[in-house]
């Protein structure tokens, strides 16, 4: 069986619960908060419209070496102004599963992304994770929480 590796990320945002919500909930936003490296571009049609459960979307991203690869998610689950999860339906991972919460506290809106994903190919996966994988998911999430953090200031 496959090593699944853990992520846990906070961050207190100076809005609402409502912008903060408008603003994660719509996956054409996801780009704004992704290194300009990754190439990041959502190919299946977007809208202006919330996630729902049940919606696909598709996405190139170019990870490593400007090689590109396809990435599917799915919303799985939605609670509005609370939580969502995407999973992966096919792309890099064995297992992707990003659970967004969203919480009112006294200083704005705390938001946790909790990440669990495993790697492909057994011991050679988990090399990769040692070696480079988790160093650029934890550099990805640097970077949104800067990036995330301009626009709720």
């Amino acid at each position: 069986m496959a090593k699944i590796y853990r992520l846990r990320y906070e961050q207190v945002l100076n809005t609402s619960i409502s912008e903060a919500w408008m603003f994660f909930s719509r996956a054409d936003n996801l780009g704004k908060i992704t290194p300009s490296y990754m190439r990041f571009d959502i190919t299946s049609p977007v809208t202006d419209q919330p996630i729902y459960a049940g919606e696909i979307i598709t996405y190139t991203i170019h990870p490593v070496l400007g090689i590109p690869l396809s990435w599917m998610t799915e919303i799985t689950h939605v609670k509005d102004g609370v939580y969502f999860v995407d999973e992966q339906r096919k792309g890099p991972y064995g297992l992707w599963h990003h659970q967004h919460h969203f919480e009112e506290v006294k200083e704005g809106v705390k938001m946790t992304d909790i990440v669990h994903y495993s790697l492909p190919l057994g011991l050679l996966g988990r090399v990769a994770h040692a070696l480079f994988v988790r160093r650029q998911l934890e550099g990805i999430f640097a970077y949104r929480r800067k990036k995330i953090q301009e626009f709720f200031v």
